[in-house]
């Protein structure tokens, strides 16, 4: 499918010259920006040539009918001169395109939407790409055989984007590696609720329909923004210093997730103590229906659940505000900069609420007979398919142990809250990891564990 903006004749004719990537403005000899950003793992996945700063997202969703009518503003910055630039976006019809206000030329191939602004882009310079888009979007399928995208549910739907998902629901530079706030304001039937990231700022109705703004002030990466759509039953509270926490859940679900989401200020106590100060302005829960999805998702600032979380669950996805949501991996490859720390959060809280100890836990593993832990090591996943297998959560959280045998329990505690610090609102990935280690550990050698455990195949010796 392809479209483009209304051209008078004069315009029609430089188009040739237009296409071929030679700049409009005679001062600008760009290029156009990559259609990926080469991830080991998702090479489609993200865009080169520029960095987003901001997406404004307004949306007209029917669950009845299931169609999504949309408009994106994503305010930018050119990282070099831009003849074209690409967004992320899989299905849906697109209207039409404008940068800076002017029409732009655009067409489509794949999930890839390439958009020739009416004139080049500085590097360096700010500009504001805005999308008309609608349709049904689509529910897609990972290479590992889960399901993100726009799942609907039985009152409304849930997006969800863990890899590349959010692409399905908005265009965009769908890779980790960018980070940007939002603005996503939803408008659906009335009775319906929306629910999403950050704190609602508004909330109105006309015309037997209710919108519904919310506010992302942090960075976030696309996989981790969301939207739910539904019934809800919304509780307000507190957690540490004041911080606002609001849980929506689904009513035929509050009677079994009222005792563990009463936890959470707990928790989000218990995980300053042990990773230093919250990262984000708001904090709570999303709980759906069984069913509505396969699994929980560390959405920002409030996690998404599948029916009522145990409280490991809970610890685990709330350690992801830190590791993963905040310092968030470079790549796809780094998937164990997040599962591996948010399962050691777990093997910490057991260990600090008179469970077994974390080294219990480890030895238990090494002794067991899953022989998956071992099929490839944390830092090199076997493919697209395993960036969520065993070994990026349970022997990612051994390598955590093995660093902290080495250290010793002071100077972990310090590595932990030192770098999720050191990364706050950023992105990093396993290289940068092991040199933060060794640098805040002079004197203590790290080989054997990168090499064994952290990079090794198979299953290393007895520890």
């Amino acid at each position: 499918m392809s479209g483009a903006a209304r051209l008078v004749p004069a315009a029609a004719a430089l188009l040739a010259l237009a296409l071929t990537g030679t700049a409009c403005d005679a001062g600008v000899r760009g290029t156009p920006g990559g259609s990926g950003v080469h991830d080991p793992y998702f090479p489609k996945a993200g865009n080169g040539g520029y960095d987003v700063t901001h997406y404004a997202l307004t949306l007209d969703y029917t669950p009845d009918t299931r169609r999504l009518t949309g408009r994106a503003v994503i305010t930018a910055r050119a990282t070099q001169d831009l003849t074209a630039f690409d967004l992320d976006l899989d299905g849906l019809d697109v209207a039409a395109v404008t940068v800076g206000g002017e029409d732009a030329r655009w067409n489509r191939a794949g999930q890839e939407l390439t958009v020739r602004p009416h004139d080049d882009l500085r590097e360096g310079e700010t500009f504001t790409a805005a999308v008309r888009y609608s349709g049904t979007p689509r529910t897609l399928t990972d290479p590992d055989g889960s399901e993100e995208g726009w799942l609907p549910t039985a009152d409304g739907a849930l997006g969800l984007g863990e890899p590349v998902g959010s692409m399905a629901w908005f265009p965009g530079n769908h890779h980790p590696s960018d980070k940007a706030t939002y603005d996503i304001t939803v408008t659906v039937p009335e009775g319906l609720q929306v629910v999403s990231n950050g704190e609602l700022t508004g909330r109105t109705g006309k015309g037997g329909r209710t919108t519904y703004s919310w506010h992302a002030a942090e960075p976030m990466a696309s996989y981790l923004a969301t939207v739910a759509v539904g019934h809800y039953d919304i509780g307000r509270g507190t957690g540490p210093h004041g911080l606002p926490v609001l849980n929506a859940v689904d009513p035929r679900q509050a009677k079994a997730s009222k005792d563990v989401l009463a936890k959470i200020p707990e928790i989000l106590g218990w995980e300053e103590r042990a990773f230093g100060p919250y990262p984000f302005s708001s904090a709570g829960v999303i709980v759906d229906r069984p069913g509505d999805a396969e699994y929980a998702l560390e959405t920002q600032t409030r996690p998404v659940f599948p029916g009522a979380p145990d409280t490991g669950t809970l610890v685990h996805e709330l350690a992801h505000q830190w590791y993963g949501d905040s310092a968030t991996p470079l790549s796809w490859q780094d998937m164990w900069l997040n599962e591996g720390f948010a399962t050691y959060a777990e093997w910490l809280y057991q260990e600090d609420h008179g469970g077994k100890s974390a080294q219990q836990t480890f030895t238990d593993l090494y002794d067991g007979d899953d022989d998956a832990v071992w099929d490839f090591p944390p830092a090199r996943p076997a493919g697209a398919a395993h960036i969520s297998d065993t070994p990026v959560y349970e022997r990612g959280a051994m390598v955590l142990q093995k660093i902290r045998q080495k250290v010793g329990d002071g100077a972990f505690r310090d590595l932990l809250s030192g770098w999720a610090a050191a990364h706050r609102h950023g992105t990093a990935d396993t290289a940068q990891f092991t040199a933060f280690v060794e640098k805040r550990a002079p004197g203590k050698d790290f080989g054997g564990i990168w090499r064994d455990w952290l990079y090794g195949d198979g299953r290393p010796d007895r520890p």
